[in-house]
Protein backbone atom coordinates (compact mmCIF):
# COMPACT_ATOMS: atom_id res chain seq x y z
CA UNK A 1 0.00 0.00 0.00
CA UNK A 2 1.82 3.45 -1.22
CA UNK A 3 1.55 6.45 1.29
CA UNK A 4 -0.45 8.30 -1.22
CA UNK A 5 -3.19 5.58 -0.47
CA UNK A 6 -2.84 5.66 3.07
CA UNK A 7 -3.47 9.74 2.76
CA UNK A 8 -6.49 9.01 0.81
CA UNK A 9 -8.50 5.94 2.68
CA UNK A 10 -7.50 7.02 6.40
CA UNK A 11 -10.48 7.99 8.67
CA UNK A 12 -10.75 10.57 11.10
CA UNK A 13 -11.70 10.63 14.60
CA UNK A 14 -14.97 11.89 16.03
CA UNK A 15 -14.00 12.95 19.60
CA UNK A 16 -15.48 11.23 22.38
CA UNK A 17 -17.13 14.47 23.74
CA UNK A 18 -19.31 15.04 20.49
CA UNK A 19 -20.94 12.12 21.06
CA UNK A 20 -24.01 11.11 23.08
CA UNK A 21 -24.86 7.46 24.40
CA UNK A 22 -28.51 7.41 24.65
CA UNK A 23 -30.26 5.28 27.48
CA UNK A 24 -30.11 1.65 26.80
CA UNK A 25 -27.20 -0.85 28.34
CA UNK A 26 -24.10 1.54 27.29
CA UNK A 27 -25.67 3.98 29.21
CA UNK A 28 -26.05 1.70 32.29
CA UNK A 29 -22.63 0.63 32.15
CA UNK A 30 -21.15 4.22 32.18
CA UNK A 31 -23.22 4.99 34.81
CA UNK A 32 -22.38 1.98 36.96
CA UNK A 33 -18.63 3.36 35.93
CA UNK A 34 -19.65 7.12 37.31
CA UNK A 35 -20.96 6.01 40.23
CA UNK A 36 -20.15 3.35 41.55
CA UNK A 37 -16.25 2.22 39.70
CA UNK A 38 -14.59 5.63 39.80
CA UNK A 39 -15.40 5.92 44.03
CA UNK A 40 -14.19 2.93 44.98
CA UNK A 41 -11.13 3.14 42.59
CA UNK A 42 -10.24 6.81 44.30
CA UNK A 43 -10.74 5.37 47.49
CA UNK A 44 -8.36 2.48 46.90
CA UNK A 45 -5.67 5.01 45.95
CA UNK A 46 -6.12 6.67 49.13
CA UNK A 47 -5.47 3.41 50.90
CA UNK A 48 -2.87 1.94 49.57
CA UNK A 49 -0.65 5.11 49.63
CA UNK A 50 -0.40 5.96 46.07
CA UNK A 51 -2.22 9.21 46.45
CA UNK A 52 0.48 10.46 49.12
CA UNK A 53 3.26 9.01 47.24
CA UNK A 54 2.79 12.35 44.84
CA UNK A 55 3.43 14.08 48.28
CA UNK A 56 7.52 12.81 47.59
CA UNK A 57 7.70 12.63 50.84
CA UNK A 58 8.50 8.52 51.53
CA UNK A 59 11.63 8.05 53.29
CA UNK A 60 12.96 4.24 53.82
CA UNK A 61 10.78 2.54 56.88
CA UNK A 62 7.97 4.21 56.12
CA UNK A 63 4.86 2.51 55.03
CA UNK A 64 3.34 1.69 51.23
CA UNK A 65 6.64 2.43 49.64
CA UNK A 66 5.94 3.84 46.26
CA UNK A 67 6.28 1.65 43.28
CA UNK A 68 7.79 2.76 39.81
CA UNK A 69 4.30 1.86 38.35
CA UNK A 70 2.12 3.94 41.02
CA UNK A 71 2.12 7.07 39.08
CA UNK A 72 0.64 5.51 35.88
CA UNK A 73 -2.57 4.19 37.56
CA UNK A 74 -3.17 7.99 39.08
CA UNK A 75 -3.13 9.00 35.89
CA UNK A 76 -5.44 6.55 34.19
CA UNK A 77 -7.81 7.60 36.82
CA UNK A 78 -7.43 11.28 36.27
CA UNK A 79 -8.32 10.04 32.74
CA UNK A 80 -11.26 8.49 33.31
CA UNK A 81 -12.65 11.16 35.40
CA UNK A 82 -11.91 13.75 33.09
CA UNK A 83 -14.36 11.30 30.65
CA UNK A 84 -17.02 11.53 33.42
CA UNK A 85 -17.26 15.33 33.63
CA UNK A 86 -17.21 15.95 30.23
CA UNK A 87 -20.31 14.17 30.00
CA UNK A 88 -22.27 16.56 32.99
CA UNK A 89 -20.90 18.06 35.64
CA UNK A 90 -19.43 16.96 39.12
CA UNK A 91 -18.02 19.61 41.04
CA UNK A 92 -16.71 16.97 43.65
CA UNK A 93 -14.88 14.78 41.51
CA UNK A 94 -13.56 17.59 39.45
CA UNK A 95 -12.15 19.30 42.81
CA UNK A 96 -10.40 15.98 43.12
CA UNK A 97 -8.90 15.93 40.25
CA UNK A 98 -7.65 19.46 40.89
CA UNK A 99 -6.33 18.50 43.97
CA UNK A 100 -4.49 15.67 42.35
CA UNK A 101 -2.99 17.85 39.90
CA UNK A 102 -1.55 20.43 42.67
CA UNK A 103 0.15 17.54 43.97
CA UNK A 104 2.07 16.20 40.64
CA UNK A 105 2.68 20.04 40.02
CA UNK A 106 4.68 20.27 43.44
CA UNK A 107 6.47 16.98 42.36
CA UNK A 108 7.80 18.18 39.03
CA UNK A 109 11.53 18.96 39.24
CA UNK A 110 12.61 22.30 37.87
CA UNK A 111 13.88 21.15 34.78
CA UNK A 112 10.39 19.15 34.21
CA UNK A 113 11.03 15.31 35.23
CA UNK A 114 8.26 14.14 36.94
CA UNK A 115 8.18 10.59 38.52
CA UNK A 116 7.35 10.00 42.69
CA UNK A 117 9.44 7.07 42.01
CA UNK A 118 12.75 7.96 41.20
CA UNK A 119 12.10 10.97 43.66
CA UNK A 120 11.50 9.61 46.23
CA UNK A 121 12.62 5.60 46.35
CA UNK A 122 16.05 5.84 43.67
CA UNK A 123 17.32 9.72 43.39
CA UNK A 124 19.42 10.22 41.17
CA UNK A 125 19.02 7.12 39.04
CA UNK A 126 16.78 8.43 36.05
CA UNK A 127 16.26 6.70 33.46
CA UNK A 128 19.16 4.26 34.38
CA UNK A 129 16.49 1.36 34.16
CA UNK A 130 14.20 2.12 31.27
CA UNK A 131 13.97 -1.85 30.81
CA UNK A 132 12.01 -2.29 33.71
CA UNK A 133 11.43 0.43 35.52
CA UNK A 134 8.13 2.67 33.33
CA UNK A 135 9.46 5.82 33.64
CA UNK A 136 8.50 6.90 30.10
CA UNK A 137 4.81 4.60 30.47
CA UNK A 138 4.55 7.04 33.22
CA UNK A 139 4.69 9.86 31.32
CA UNK A 140 2.33 8.13 28.49
CA UNK A 141 -0.53 7.43 30.72
CA UNK A 142 -0.01 11.23 32.26
CA UNK A 143 -0.08 12.59 28.88
CA UNK A 144 -3.19 10.61 28.07
CA UNK A 145 -5.00 11.75 31.08
CA UNK A 146 -3.79 15.83 30.40
CA UNK A 147 -5.12 15.43 27.18
CA UNK A 148 -8.64 14.33 28.45
CA UNK A 149 -8.74 16.76 31.21
CA UNK A 150 -8.35 19.57 28.81
CA UNK A 151 -10.38 18.49 26.48
CA UNK A 152 -12.95 17.53 29.20
CA UNK A 153 -12.67 20.56 31.07
CA UNK A 154 -10.62 23.25 29.29
CA UNK A 155 -8.27 23.44 31.64
CA UNK A 156 -4.62 23.40 30.68
CA UNK A 157 -2.89 23.24 33.98
CA UNK A 158 -2.05 19.58 33.85
CA UNK A 159 -1.04 19.48 30.22
CA UNK A 160 1.35 22.29 31.10
CA UNK A 161 2.81 20.12 32.99
CA UNK A 162 2.71 17.33 30.62
CA UNK A 163 4.48 19.02 28.07
CA UNK A 164 7.55 21.02 29.86
CA UNK A 165 8.01 16.59 30.72
CA UNK A 166 7.73 15.89 27.58
CA UNK A 167 9.96 19.00 26.55
CA UNK A 168 12.72 17.28 28.60
CA UNK A 169 12.42 13.73 27.14
CA UNK A 170 12.46 15.38 23.91
CA UNK A 171 16.20 17.21 24.71
CA UNK A 172 17.02 13.92 26.72
CA UNK A 173 16.63 11.17 24.38
CA UNK A 174 17.70 11.19 20.59
CA UNK A 175 20.68 10.02 18.51
CA UNK A 176 22.35 12.99 19.34
CA UNK A 177 25.78 13.65 21.30
CA UNK A 178 24.99 13.16 25.15
CA UNK A 179 21.81 12.01 23.94
CA UNK A 180 20.20 8.90 25.11
CA UNK A 181 19.41 6.76 22.36
CA UNK A 182 17.04 4.02 24.27
CA UNK A 183 13.38 3.08 25.09
CA UNK A 184 10.92 2.03 27.63
CA UNK A 185 10.30 -0.99 28.31
CA UNK A 186 7.22 -1.19 28.55
CA UNK A 187 5.64 0.90 25.28
CA UNK A 188 3.10 3.29 25.87
CA UNK A 189 4.69 6.55 25.47
CA UNK A 190 4.38 6.52 21.37
CA UNK A 191 0.66 6.78 21.30
CA UNK A 192 0.64 9.10 24.02
CA UNK A 193 3.01 11.25 22.25
CA UNK A 194 0.81 11.13 18.92
CA UNK A 195 -1.90 12.61 20.69
CA UNK A 196 -0.48 15.15 22.51
CA UNK A 197 1.17 15.88 19.26
CA UNK A 198 -2.80 16.36 17.89
CA UNK A 199 -3.82 18.19 21.09
CA UNK A 200 -0.31 21.16 20.91
CA UNK A 201 0.10 20.46 17.27
CA UNK A 202 4.09 20.82 18.83
CA UNK A 203 5.81 18.30 15.72
CA UNK A 204 8.26 17.53 17.96
CA UNK A 205 6.05 14.99 19.80
CA UNK A 206 5.48 13.38 16.65
CA UNK A 207 9.09 13.21 15.83
CA UNK A 208 10.00 11.62 19.70
CA UNK A 209 7.49 9.07 18.93
CA UNK A 210 8.87 8.15 15.71
CA UNK A 211 12.33 8.00 17.19
CA UNK A 212 11.02 5.42 19.73
CA UNK A 213 9.33 3.92 17.68
CA UNK A 214 12.29 3.58 15.29
CA UNK A 215 14.92 2.69 17.47
CA UNK A 216 13.05 -0.10 18.90
CA UNK A 217 15.01 -3.43 18.43
CA UNK A 218 18.20 -1.53 16.53
CA UNK A 219 21.27 -2.89 17.30
CA UNK A 220 23.75 -2.98 19.46
CA UNK A 221 20.55 -3.61 21.61
CA UNK A 222 19.85 -0.85 23.76
CA UNK A 223 18.77 -2.89 26.98
CA UNK A 224 21.87 -5.14 26.44
CA UNK A 225 24.08 -1.71 27.14
CA UNK A 226 21.93 -0.90 29.94
CA UNK A 227 21.99 -3.85 31.77
CA UNK A 228 25.68 -3.46 31.71
CA UNK A 229 26.25 -0.74 32.84
CA UNK A 230 24.00 -1.69 35.83
CA UNK A 231 26.44 -4.05 36.41
CA UNK A 232 23.30 -6.78 35.77
CA UNK A 233 24.05 -9.54 33.25
CA UNK A 234 20.79 -9.44 31.06
CA UNK A 235 21.05 -13.68 31.16
CA UNK A 236 19.80 -13.09 34.90
CA UNK A 237 16.69 -11.60 33.54
CA UNK A 238 14.75 -15.08 33.63
CA UNK A 239 12.00 -15.39 31.59
CA UNK A 240 12.27 -11.86 30.13
CA UNK A 241 15.32 -12.96 27.60
CA UNK A 242 15.33 -15.64 25.71
CA UNK A 243 17.53 -18.80 24.81
CA UNK A 244 19.19 -16.69 21.94
CA UNK A 245 19.18 -13.25 24.59
CA UNK A 246 16.51 -11.78 22.41
CA UNK A 247 14.95 -8.89 24.15
CA UNK A 248 11.33 -10.51 22.60
CA UNK A 249 9.56 -9.98 25.61
CA UNK A 250 9.67 -5.94 25.31
CA UNK A 251 9.22 -6.14 21.35
CA UNK A 252 12.70 -5.24 21.18
CA UNK A 253 14.01 -8.62 19.28
CA UNK A 254 14.44 -6.56 15.87
CA UNK A 255 13.10 -3.44 14.22
CA UNK A 256 9.70 -2.97 14.77
CA UNK A 257 9.50 -2.91 10.42
CA UNK A 258 10.98 -6.45 10.41
CA UNK A 259 8.67 -8.21 13.40
CA UNK A 260 6.41 -10.04 11.66
CA UNK A 261 4.99 -12.72 14.33
CA UNK A 262 3.19 -11.35 17.70
CA UNK A 263 5.66 -12.18 20.84
CA UNK A 264 6.30 -11.17 24.48
CA UNK A 265 4.40 -9.33 26.57
CA UNK A 266 0.57 -9.09 25.41
CA UNK A 267 -0.22 -5.41 26.83
CA UNK A 268 3.01 -4.29 26.34
CA UNK A 269 2.72 -5.35 22.44
CA UNK A 270 -0.22 -3.73 21.90
CA UNK A 271 0.38 -0.48 22.78
CA UNK A 272 3.32 -0.51 20.86
CA UNK A 273 1.38 -1.68 17.76
CA UNK A 274 -1.28 0.84 18.44
CA UNK A 275 1.46 3.93 18.42
CA UNK A 276 2.74 2.33 15.44
CA UNK A 277 -0.35 2.54 13.68
CA UNK A 278 -1.04 6.40 15.13
CA UNK A 279 2.62 7.18 13.09
CA UNK A 280 0.79 5.58 10.05
CA UNK A 281 -2.46 7.57 10.58
CA UNK A 282 0.11 10.91 10.69
CA UNK A 283 2.81 10.07 8.52
CA UNK A 284 1.32 7.94 5.69
CA UNK A 285 4.27 5.59 6.53
CA UNK A 286 3.51 2.50 3.78
CA UNK A 287 6.55 0.11 5.52
CA UNK A 288 5.54 0.88 9.24
CA UNK A 289 1.65 0.10 7.72
CA UNK A 290 3.14 -3.44 6.41
CA UNK A 291 4.47 -4.19 9.67
CA UNK A 292 0.93 -3.57 11.38
CA UNK A 293 -0.70 -5.41 9.34
CA UNK A 294 1.47 -8.19 9.28
CA UNK A 295 1.45 -8.45 13.17
CA UNK A 296 -2.15 -7.87 13.09
CA UNK A 297 -2.85 -11.17 10.58
CA UNK A 298 -0.44 -13.29 12.91
CA UNK A 299 -2.33 -12.37 16.39
CA UNK A 300 -5.78 -12.52 14.76
CA UNK A 301 -5.03 -15.91 12.66
CA UNK A 302 -3.07 -17.25 15.49
CA UNK A 303 -2.77 -16.17 18.98
CA UNK A 304 -6.81 -14.89 19.79
CA UNK A 305 -9.48 -16.58 21.99
CA UNK A 306 -13.53 -16.62 21.30
CA UNK A 307 -13.59 -14.15 23.53
CA UNK A 308 -11.01 -11.51 22.28
CA UNK A 309 -8.36 -12.50 25.12
CA UNK A 310 -4.80 -12.66 24.28
CA UNK A 311 -1.33 -13.37 26.31
CA UNK A 312 -1.56 -17.33 26.43
CA UNK A 313 0.87 -17.50 29.41
CA UNK A 314 0.70 -15.89 33.12
CA UNK A 315 4.54 -16.79 32.83
CA UNK A 316 5.73 -13.10 32.06
CA UNK A 317 1.74 -12.49 30.88
CA UNK A 318 3.12 -13.34 27.18
CA UNK A 319 2.13 -14.89 24.13
CA UNK A 320 3.20 -18.43 23.52
CA UNK A 321 3.17 -20.24 19.90
CA UNK A 322 0.90 -20.12 17.06
CA UNK A 323 -2.52 -22.42 18.04
CA UNK A 324 -1.33 -22.78 21.68
CA UNK A 325 -5.01 -21.46 23.79
CA UNK A 326 -5.80 -23.38 27.03
CA UNK A 327 -8.80 -22.48 28.23
CA UNK A 328 -7.64 -23.24 32.21
CA UNK A 329 -4.03 -22.03 32.03
CA UNK A 330 -4.99 -18.57 29.97
CA UNK A 331 -4.61 -15.50 31.30
CA UNK A 332 -5.81 -12.94 28.85
CA UNK A 333 -4.88 -9.93 30.94
CA UNK A 334 -8.06 -7.23 31.12
CA UNK A 335 -5.10 -4.70 30.03
CA UNK A 336 -4.32 -6.76 27.11
CA UNK A 337 -7.89 -6.96 25.85
CA UNK A 338 -8.15 -3.13 25.77
CA UNK A 339 -5.34 -2.44 24.02
CA UNK A 340 -6.31 -4.84 21.48
CA UNK A 341 -9.62 -2.88 21.34
CA UNK A 342 -7.29 0.29 20.66
CA UNK A 343 -5.08 -1.39 18.12
CA UNK A 344 -8.32 -2.69 16.41
CA UNK A 345 -9.83 0.66 16.22
CA UNK A 346 -6.37 2.07 14.88
CA UNK A 347 -6.29 -0.19 12.31
CA UNK A 348 -10.16 0.45 10.97
CA UNK A 349 -9.16 4.16 10.76
CA UNK A 350 -6.01 3.21 8.21
CA UNK A 351 -8.09 0.68 6.07
CA UNK A 352 -11.95 0.28 6.84
CA UNK A 353 -12.76 -3.05 7.02
CA UNK A 354 -15.66 -4.97 8.89
CA UNK A 355 -12.98 -7.44 9.97
CA UNK A 356 -11.34 -4.72 12.57
CA UNK A 357 -14.73 -4.13 14.23
CA UNK A 358 -15.94 -7.41 14.75
CA UNK A 359 -12.55 -8.01 17.20
CA UNK A 360 -13.60 -4.56 18.48
CA UNK A 361 -16.53 -6.29 19.90
CA UNK A 362 -15.24 -9.60 20.62
CA UNK A 363 -12.95 -7.80 22.81
CA UNK A 364 -15.89 -5.42 24.23
CA UNK A 365 -17.93 -7.24 25.08
CA UNK A 366 -16.48 -10.31 26.48
CA UNK A 367 -12.87 -10.40 28.03
CA UNK A 368 -12.96 -6.21 28.67
CA UNK A 369 -16.95 -6.39 29.84
CA UNK A 370 -16.37 -9.27 32.05
CA UNK A 371 -13.01 -7.28 33.89
CA UNK A 372 -15.26 -5.80 36.48
CA UNK A 373 -18.59 -7.12 38.36
CA UNK A 374 -22.09 -6.40 37.51
CA UNK A 375 -21.86 -3.86 40.39
CA UNK A 376 -18.59 -2.03 39.48
CA UNK A 377 -16.94 -2.78 42.43
CA UNK A 378 -14.54 -6.21 42.17
CA UNK A 379 -12.16 -6.64 38.84
CA UNK A 380 -10.45 -9.61 37.11
CA UNK A 381 -6.86 -9.09 36.39
CA UNK A 382 -6.43 -12.56 34.28
CA UNK A 383 -9.34 -13.90 32.40
CA UNK A 384 -9.35 -17.94 31.90
CA UNK A 385 -12.08 -19.81 30.36
CA UNK A 386 -11.96 -22.19 33.06
CA UNK A 387 -9.88 -22.68 36.44
CA UNK A 388 -9.85 -25.18 39.30
CA UNK A 389 -8.68 -23.84 42.81
CA UNK A 390 -5.78 -26.35 42.89
CA UNK A 391 -5.00 -25.55 39.43
CA UNK A 392 -1.68 -23.37 40.47
CA UNK A 393 -1.15 -25.05 44.35
CA UNK A 394 2.37 -25.62 43.45
CA UNK A 395 3.63 -22.60 41.30
CA UNK A 396 3.45 -19.24 43.24
CA UNK A 397 4.97 -17.22 39.60
CA UNK A 398 1.91 -19.08 38.19
CA UNK A 399 -0.92 -17.68 40.46
CA UNK A 400 -0.28 -14.43 40.26
CA UNK A 401 -3.87 -12.53 39.66
CA UNK A 402 -5.30 -16.15 39.02
CA UNK A 403 -7.82 -15.71 40.72
CA UNK A 404 -11.35 -17.55 41.13
CA UNK A 405 -13.25 -14.57 41.92
CA UNK A 406 -13.02 -10.89 41.28
CA UNK A 407 -10.54 -8.93 43.46
CA UNK A 408 -11.49 -5.14 45.25
CA UNK A 409 -7.93 -4.34 44.20
CA UNK A 410 -4.37 -5.70 42.76
CA UNK A 411 -0.46 -4.81 43.86
CA UNK A 412 -0.33 -3.93 40.19
CA UNK A 413 -3.23 -2.17 39.37
CA UNK A 414 -3.46 -1.54 36.31
CA UNK A 415 -6.73 -3.42 34.83
CA UNK A 416 -9.50 -1.08 37.05
CA UNK A 417 -8.28 2.13 35.91
CA UNK A 418 -8.03 1.13 32.52
CA UNK A 419 -11.65 -0.82 32.34
CA UNK A 420 -12.42 2.80 33.51
CA UNK A 421 -11.01 5.07 30.91
CA UNK A 422 -12.41 2.67 28.48
CA UNK A 423 -16.17 2.33 29.36
CA UNK A 424 -16.05 6.59 30.12
CA UNK A 425 -14.56 7.39 26.53
CA UNK A 426 -16.63 4.63 24.77
CA UNK A 427 -18.06 7.32 23.40
CA UNK A 428 -15.03 7.95 20.84
CA UNK A 429 -14.91 4.65 19.43
CA UNK A 430 -18.57 4.46 18.10
CA UNK A 431 -18.00 6.52 14.93
CA UNK A 432 -15.11 7.28 12.51
CA UNK A 433 -15.97 9.41 9.71
CA UNK A 434 -14.32 9.90 5.87
CA UNK A 435 -14.86 12.76 3.47
CA UNK A 436 -18.52 12.08 2.50
CA UNK A 437 -20.06 9.41 5.01
CA UNK A 438 -20.03 7.78 8.24
CA UNK A 439 -19.02 4.55 9.79
CA UNK A 440 -20.47 2.99 12.67
CA UNK A 441 -18.24 1.13 14.48
CA UNK A 442 -20.05 -0.12 17.52
CA UNK A 443 -24.40 0.07 17.54
CA UNK A 444 -25.44 1.41 21.71
CA UNK A 445 -28.29 3.41 21.16
CA UNK A 446 -27.83 6.64 19.89
CA UNK A 447 -30.12 9.60 19.84
CA UNK A 448 -31.51 10.79 16.98
CA UNK A 449 -29.43 13.48 15.33
CA UNK A 450 -31.64 16.32 14.46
Amino acid sequence: MTAEYLRQICLKDISWHDVCIGPGFWQKIQGRTNAVTLKIEYEQLQRTGRLDSLKCEWKEGDRNKPHFFWDSDIAKWIEAASYSLGQGKNLELENQVDRIIDLIAKAQAADGYLNTYFTTVEPGKRFTNLKEKHELYCLGHLIEAAVAWHEATGKSNLLDIVSKYADFVYESFGAGVGQIRGYDGHPEIELALVKLYRTTRNRKYLELSEFFVNERGTKPSFFLQECEKRGQPASEQKHRIDSQGSFAYYQAHRPVREQTAVVGHAVRAMYLYSGMADLVAENSDASLYEASSNLWEDLIRHKIYITGGIGQSPKGERFTYEYDLPNDTAYNETCASIGLFFFAFRMMKLKPSGLFVDVMERCLYNTILGGASLEGDRFFYSNPLSTHPLAYKNSTEERIHITLGRQEWFDVACCPPNYARLMLSLNGYIYLREKDGLFVNLYPKIPPII
